[in-house]
């Protein structure tokens, strides 16, 4: 089976997660929204400011936990589904510390810029390596780090955490990450739904109140589903390349790679026997 059929099949068998990546998410967006509204004026709302996050980080659990082991499929070796949403917790807090120190080198960025200008050589600084070059170059390392490179890294081992918990194939894991398939899947996941949804809103409003606010919300449409969709395909494609790094055959034995003389194996009944070449003695002895 090529790896666009299983692609298909993974996800046609698993439409139930997929749909729900789609309206589970937008419900867990519009209960955030709603919850930055609730106001603290009773013991009760209190309670619910409480609650809220807690109950939309536990539907995000079930909801990426389910949808990657579906991805996955049935395996007998995999842990029980609230452990496997579990130990997701600790992959989230690997990528928010990620964010924080790129969101950090994104503040920097202006101060390295200038420094690094203020380096380079008179000719230099004033036709290539000008701040704002430089700028621009570092601004575009850090969104690639950002939503390529830490997302590459991480999806795979959650998707495989998700499944067998921490006894995680990290052989298998270590090729998908030499795999470029799977780095070129990452860069359009990340060109469709991140940067292609980011031009939606660089145009100046234009027209009557009613078309502006139509086209902010087709595009607001436009970008959520680009966004999920490019989500669901790589969680989709992160199962085959790590379904396939499993059934990879492996490497044949040491031994049968060894090469052996012709006539080194045992000696059978109907083996022709040779003469022992004559030694010495017994040659001075037949003259």
């Amino acid at each position: 089976m090529t790896t666009l059929k299983d692609l298909l099949r993974r996800l046609r068998t698993s439409l139930g997660w997929v749909a729900a990546q789609f309206w589970a998410t937008l419900l867990i967006v519009l209960v955030g929204v709603a919850w930055t509204r609730v106001s603290e004026r009773h013991v009760w709302q209190v309670g619910l400011t409480l609650l809220l996050p807690l109950a939309m980080l536990a539907a995000m659990l079930v909801l990426e936990a389910g949808t990657m082991r579906k991805f996955l499929g049935q395996d007998e070796r995999r842990v029980r589904f609230a452990w496997g949403a579990l130990t997701l917790l600790f992959w989230m807090a690997v990528a928010w510390i990620a964010w924080s120190i790129l969101n950090w080198c994104d503040d920097q960025i202006p101060l390295w810029a200038s420094y690094l200008n203020s380096r380079a050589s008179a000719h230099a600084r004033a036709r290539v390596f000008t701040y704002e070059h430089i700028q621009h170059w570092l601004t575009i390392l850090e969104w690639i780090l950002r939503w390529i490179v830490v997302p590459a890294k991480v999806i795979p081992h959650a998707l495989a955490s998700a499944q067998w918990g921490w006894r995680l194939p990290w052989r298998r894991l270590l090729r998908m990450m030499l795999n470029w398939r799977w780095w070129i899947g990452a860069v359009i996941a990340a060109l469709v739904g991140v940067l292609l949804p980011s031009y939606f809103f660089n145009g100046d409003p234009h027209g009557t109140v009613a078309h502006q606010v139509w086209a902010v919300i087709l595009k607001s449409v436009g970008a959520y589903l680009l966004a999920i969709a490019s989500w669901v395909l790589l969680l989709a494609w992160a199962a085959v390349l790590l379904a396939r790094e499993e059934h990879r055959p492996k490497p044949p034995d040491d031994d049968a790679l060894v090469a052996a003389p012709v006539g080194s194996g045992p000696l059978r009944e109907d083996s022709v026997k040779l003469p022992l070449p004559e030694t010495g003695n017994d040659a001075g002895r037949n003259i």
